[in-house]
């Protein structure tokens, strides 16, 4: 039915200030899948799919929030539920990682865990999506370095290392490419990517939270709306530039 992949990244941009972002991405045969499955804060990624329960996912996002770490929060959540075999359920938060999948899950079904992701998914071709999904990420994580490409008003056109957003959809076209989702006649299809960072929100890139409800190329679509969401997101920072230096529309011209 679904595959997903949540991430933290802790990271220090060039002034040297320590940060963390956290991220989920997923596709899924079905439309809509950027209303269920992702839940993301400053705190914390959780990913809920194949018999949903949106539930989990929103709970588990308040639980880490309000300071339990992931695997008791969610762990918490699963053990009050009685439909918890039919779910898969896994996130991050700010030191750990979760992942569970119940037995009733539809084959293949399975999840990896990383020291700072984890990747699920159910419905699928095989094994290899799972695998081609992680190793994307991992050799292209940006954790525990310097990150130029960051920030509210990065411009990423004149760096090396893709914000999160894009480095996640890369992760899902890797799974793709191994099959993905198995249920071929089901056309109509979803992906969604969703990133925050404990860096500053006064202006948000536009990129950092993409939906594709439906569908029939959801990661080439969403791949093509990021990057015209990075660039229309530069060609405000530049056009704008006065204005976000001075923190007021007066500097706005015609």
């Amino acid at each position: 039915m679904t595959f997903s992949i949540c991430v933290r990244e802790e990271y220090e941009t060039e002034r040297g200030d320590r940060h963390r972002r956290f991220g989920v991405a997923v596709t899924t045969r079905l439309p809509g899948v950027g209303t269920l499955c992702p839940f993301v804060s400053d705190s914390g990624a959780v990913a809920t799919q194949i018999l949903v329960n949106v539930d989990l996912g929103a709970r588990g996002i308040e639980y880490i929030d309000d300071g339990l770490a992931v695997d008791d929060a969610l762990q918490a959540l699963l053990n009050a539920d009685d439909s918890a075999p039919q779910r898969q359920l896994h996130g991050v938060d700010g030191e750990t990682t979760f992942a569970f999948s119940g037995r009733e899950c539809v084959d293949e079904y399975g999840h990896r865990e990383g020291d700072h992701f984890t990747v699920a998914g159910n419905m699928l071709t095989g094994d290899a999506v799972l695998e081609a999904t992680a190793e994307a990420y991992a050799a292209n994580a940006v954790h525990d370095a310097t990150d130029r490409a960051t920030g509210p008003r990065a411009v990423t056109a004149d760096v090396e290392t893709d914000p999160l957003a894009k480095r996640l959809i890369d992760a899902l076209a890797a799974g793709d490419l191994e099959g993905g989702d198995k249920r071929e006649e089901l056309s109509v299809q979803s992906a969604a990517v969703v990133v925050e960072t404990t860096e500053s929100h006064a202006v948000e890139p536009p990129y950092n939270d993409l939906r594709l409800d439906a569908t029939e190329t959801p990661i080439a679509a969403l791949r093509e709306t990021y990057d015209l969401a990075e660039r229309g997101y530069r060609d405000t920072l530049e056009r704008y530039e006065g204005a976000f230096t001075a923190g007021s529309l007066d500097e706005v011209s015609e």
